[in-house]
């Protein structure tokens, strides 16, 4: 699914975006301020996010509080059975972060499809084109 949504905001139609990829354990708050939108991407590990995920929420979240506001991002989203409390997690965090959500959020249950992989590449598409506006 990762490489879904990179290969989606790196399409050739989207002009004068960088796209960074960093794990969630890995990337920094200055990456994180640096960015200008977002994909956020979790397995939901007994439905609830990853613990890379929640991490790196955790220490961006108060940094990131007043200078991110309003930044466009995307979520996607893997388990096996539910994904229920990664999904309010991650509404929490991004509604307190106050993040503009530009896309639905991709589920996959079980191995992902052909489908779920055309909607991530979709939902990376987006958030990188959203960026060249």
């Amino acid at each position: 699914m990762f490489n879904a949504v990179v290969e989606g905001a790196r399409h050739p139609d989207i002009n004068d975006v960088e796209v960074v990829a960093r794990p969630a354990l890995v990337c920094s708050v200055a990456e994180a301020l640096d960015a200008d939108g977002f994909v956020l991407g979790t397995p939901a590990n007994l439905g609830y996010l990853s613990g890379a995920l929640k991490h790196f929420f955790d220490q961006i979240y108060y940094p990131c509080l007043d200078a991110t506001r309003g930044r466009p991002f995307g979520c996607y989203l893997h388990g096996n059975s539910d994904v229920t409390g990664a999904a309010r997690a991650v509404e929490t965090i991004t509604t307190g972060l106050q993040w503009r959500r530009v896309a639905t959020d991709v589920v996959a249950i079980g191995p992902p499809t052909q489908s779920d992989l055309d909607a991530c590449r979709n939902l990376g598409a987006t958030v990188a084109a959203l960026l060249t506006e």
